[in-house]
């Protein structure tokens, strides 16, 4: 997968350090799958969840949500956001 971008895990993470090793983590797994559909997608990342056309990921045990959207067709991952679970529950980014 293709992930658009990866500059938005970089600034998060330099904002949030206890996570770095979560993000990278995510992002590896993410770069060498091809997912053809969610429920493909739900196999390596058994916690995502899709909430309208957006696929959150549950990052850092229940720390992080990112939140993403996923073409599957052209194999990429649009960044749209990512959170802590405190700034998540605020429901802003709905």
């Amino acid at each position: 997968m293709h992930i658009i971008t990866r500059k938005q895990l970089n600034i998060f993470a330099d904002k949030h350090p206890d996570t770095i090793s979560s993000l990278i983590r995510w992002y590896k797994k993410m770069k060498k799958s091809n997912f053809a559909t969610f429920v493909d997608l739900r196999k390596v990342f058994p916690h995502a969840d899709q909430v309208g056309e957006l696929t959150v990921f549950n990052i850092g045990g229940n720390k992080v949500r990112l939140i993403s959207a996923i073409h599957y067709n052209r194999q990429k991952v649009f960044i749209r956001d990512i959170l802590t679970h405190e700034e998540y529950n605020k429901n802003k980014w709905i």
